[in-house]
């Protein structure tokens, strides 16, 4: 469940970092194109995803531990999406690895 909060913060991150003006873009996908011209669908859908890992968050831990490892995770991600995605670091197969390796590690753990 953690992972999937995970997930869904860096996606929501990631839908609100493509509507800056002011952020360097790069267009590898289709649906970056999109939502670099529907501004206002992807805050929507961001702020969306955002509300939901946190009850997400809220649901795996208490009111107050949840909502820290959430802004923690929050600040977390977001400087990593600034600062790697103009070096062009963050991939798809590189997301999909980490997430397997990591909800795999959950899963064992747990």
């Amino acid at each position: 469940m953690i992972t999937i909060a995970s997930l869904i913060v860096f996606l929501a991150f990631y839908t609100l970092y493509y509507t800056s003006k002011r952020a360097v873009l790069s267009y590898d996908l289709g649906f970056e194109k999109w939502m670099q011209k529907n501004p206002k669908p992807t805050k929507i859908i961001g702020l969306m995803l955002l509300l939901s890992a946190y009850a997400m968050w809220l649901f795996t831990q208490s009111l107050g531990c949840g909502t820290l490892m959430f802004f923690i995770q929050l600040m977390t991600v977001g400087s990593l999406i600034i600062i790697l995605t103009p070096l062009k670091k963050i991939n798809s197969k590189l997301l999909l690895a980490l997430l397997i390796f990591v909800a795999v590690t959950e899963l064992y753990y747990n």
